[in-house]
């Protein structure tokens, strides 16, 4: 098919391929109506070189139905790419989250490390899930000390988180 040819053919039809393309490529995704249509006339090109042009009433069905379907597979690649790109977004804000959580905890673990011994070691037995009956029993004390040296325990951290630059307040 020669350069004119063709020309005249995508002038002739390009109506047809346009009206496809607008009502199967989803109104988000018009910015890629060049992409379709190109592809389209480049599936055409193809296959009238290869089989020859026949001008009859099925060449514009022909020439819909393979803008119908170049839409159809755009809104599917383009719609596969934003679960992509969401799925990446996810990925990295879990793993930011992530991180900065286990970076408190690391600062967490070295504040209380830094307490004097008997609230870090109140403070220890409250991370492993004891409570302040368990811990009073555990450590022969009462549990009114307990409540207490949590209590001035959490005074403790937030003091020190604070001179960190973080804050941690308990309530």
């Amino acid at each position: 098919m020669e350069e004119k040819e063709f020309y005249n053919f995508v002038e002739e039809t390009k109506s047809i391929v346009l009206a496809a393309v607008r009502k199967y490529l989803s109104g988000n995704y018009y910015c890629y109506i060049d992409d379709v249509v190109q592809e389209t006339y480049l599936r055409a090109y193809r296959a009238i070189e290869k089989n020859g042009l026949k001008m009859d009433k099925s060449l514009n069905n022909w020439l819909y139905t393979i803008a119908k379907n170049e839409s159809i597979r755009m809104v599917e690649k383009l719609k596969r790419e934003e679960a992509k790109v969401l799925k990446a977004q996810e990925s990295f804000t879990k793993k930011h989250r992530r991180n900065k959580f286990d970076e408190e905890i690391i600062e967490m673990k070295n504040i209380i490390s830094g307490l004097p011994e008997k609230y870090k070691t109140i403070f220890e037995l409250l991370v492993y899930g004891y409570s302040e009956s368990q811990i009073a029993e555990k450590l022969d004390i009462r549990q009114g000390t307990v409540k207490s040296r949590i209590h001035r325990g959490r005074e403790l951290i937030s003091r020190t988180s604070k001179m960190m630059g973080l804050n941690y307040e308990y309530q």
